[in-house]
């Protein structure tokens, strides 16, 4: 689905893009998805030299899901000094927060096209575990405690 835009940003920015098709809930669950992207990453950095990449200028990027799973790359690899550093993740409305959907951002955007309040919320429980049954309690905030909420 990205192949245009992947293709663009190569040639607009003279770099090379290495775009990862890693599996999709629900027929593949968490941490599946991740998984896929870190050993895709750490497979390129160990052989950037093949690549004819400058390893100083390594960037992860990623849009949605996608930037979701960028940013737990960059947070996994950080502390890595096995491989050489990201210089930066640039995420693209990334799925980040899926813990309150009573948030301002969500209820300000709840009906607007294309990722409604109720989809996102649907699409988090397809991706942590397959199964939406419990779909009105996450909306409602009812799935974690109060503890937790006033945490985070």
């Amino acid at each position: 689905t990205h192949e245009k835009l992947c293709r663009s940003i190569a040639r607009g920015s003279e770099s090379v893009v290495v775009s990862v098709g890693y599996r999709l809930a629900p027929e593949h669950k968490y941490p599946a998805a991740y998984e896929d992207c870190l050993n895709a990453t750490i497979h390129f950095m160990k052989n950037i030299e093949d690549y004819g990449v400058d390893p100083a200028r390594i960037i992860v990027c990623g849009d949605s899901a996608g930037g979701n799973l960028a940013a737990a790359v960059s947070q996994t690899l950080a502390g890595r000094s096995d491989l050489p550093k990201l210089r930066a993740q640039i995420l693209i409305y990334p799925g980040l927060q899926a813990l309150d959907f009573n948030l301002p951002s969500y209820q300000q955007n709840q009906r607007v096209p294309l990722l409604f309040r109720e989809r996102a919320a649907f699409y988090v429980l397809q991706y942590l575990n397959g199964d939406a049954s419990n779909l009105e309690e996450v909306l409602e905030g009812s799935h974690i405690s109060i503890d937790i909420k006033l945490n985070y």
